[in-house]
């Protein structure tokens, strides 16, 4: 009995990674595909997928177009939109912009006498809103939450950080990952 409970848990290792990738996947497509109703399953999916690089191929080369820029910056004053645009603006330049905002990843010290780490990412080294002497030397620290897509944001002394090796998606998949991911031994890429 024990040893059918053993493979039962080692298949559910194999299978359950697999299985909610396969439903994430199916479910956002099916999400994504019902946005422009087709006969044809995928057409819809295909149909967003060629409008949003469209728009993209566009606005690479006309991207100071006045109705571009006009609609841009009227986003940008009104006053609930604007904090929810310019976020999910900045978060997705972050990501996927030609200037990357998770580019250097860092440990973080929590406390000084304390030998906690937590593993972030620097995000801005100036710091201009801090304007008093007490302050100098100071940088913001994202620390991305575990199996999550939250984090918090930290302004910490730069003495309070250790540069990471290792490229920055890999770091960030072993942040949201909880630590589950390893480092392999060759290049410091996760295995």
């Amino acid at each position: 009995m024990r040893k059918i409970v053993k493979y039962f848990l080692q298949g559910l290792l194999y299978v359950t990674p697999f299985a909610v990738t396969l439903y994430v996947f199916i479910q956002l497509f099916l999400a994504i595909d019902g946005l422009v109703p087709f006969e044809y399953p995928g057409l819809g999916l295909l149909l967003i997928l060629v409008f949003i690089t469209l728009i993209g191929f566009v606005g690479s080369y006309i991207i100071s177009l006045p109705v571009f820029g006009f609609i841009d910056s009227q986003l940008e004053k009104v006053p609930l939109i604007k904090v929810v645009y310019t976020s999910v603006k900045d978060l997705i330049k972050a990501f996927v912009g030609q200037k990357k905002g998770f580019n250097k990843p860092v440990l973080v010290k929590l406390y000084e006498n304390s030998e906690i780490r937590r593993m972030g990412f620097v995000t801005d080294e100036t710091l201009h809103i801090l304007e008093n002497e007490e302050d100098t030397g100071m940088v913001t620290v994202y620390v991305p939450h575990s199996f999550a897509i939250s984090g918090q944001l930290f302004i910490v002394p730069l003495r309070y950080l250790t540069p990471v090796k290792g490229k920055s998606a890999e770091v960030m998949k072993y942040i949201i990952a909880g630590g589950v991911a390893k480092f392999s031994e060759d290049e410091n890429e996760l295995e």
